[in-house]
């Protein structure tokens, strides 16, 4: 079965809640991992566990104790503060198939060598063809800001952005479950 895998430390909170609304429609198994708790995957979870529980309870008779152990497959892991705890735990335990998404080139290195498919928070996939690539790219720029000859801009998560990724993980997530 899919499982998605978060690194929720740096995914934007209004991509989250594009990923949370796929999540409890598809019912999948979901990893958001981050060394803090996250009130709005919290309050998915609870509200998911309420719908599976109301839909379970009208489909017919089922006893209260079925009824408690139904729960969401949404899952809020929260690692030790430090570098990288979040990305160990994601490569860790990561098992396909999965999708994971991440804003962090040298995660996703790591997890696309370990077969997942992986979305950054632009809607750009990453995968074996043209991962090396892109971390070449990345350890380049790197190299020249330590230098200071280049100053990495961002561009603000708008409106433009967002449906960028909410297109792309809708298209790939479709694809994976078609799989």
């Amino acid at each position: 079965m899919l499982k998605l895998y978060v690194d929720a430390d740096s995914c934007p909170k209004n991509l989250r809640q594009v990923v949370l609304r796929a999540i409890m429609r598809k019912n999948l198994i979901s990893f958001f991992v981050a060394d803090r708790r996250l009130k709005d995957i919290e309050i998915a979870y609870q509200e998911h566990t309420s719908e599976l529980r109301k839909a379970a309870k009208e489909a017919g008779e089922i006893d209260e104790m079925a009824l408690r152990a139904i729960r969401s497959p949404i899952s809020m892991v929260i690692v030790k503060p430090g570098m990288d705890s979040a990305d160990d735990w994601i490569v860790e335990n990561a098992s396909l198939p999965a999708l994971a998404i991440t804003h962090d080139i040298p995660l996703a290195s790591r997890l696309v060598e370990k077969g997942l498919i992986v979305l950054d928070d632009r809607g750009k996939t990453y995968t074996r063809e043209n991962m090396a690539q892109r971390l070449s790219v990345r350890n380049a720029m790197t190299e020249f800001r330590e230098m200071g000859l280049f100053a990495e801009k961002h561009e603000r998560m708008g409106n433009k952005q967002i449906k960028a990724f909410s297109d792309a993980f809708d298209s790939l997530l479709t694809a994976m479950l078609k799989q």
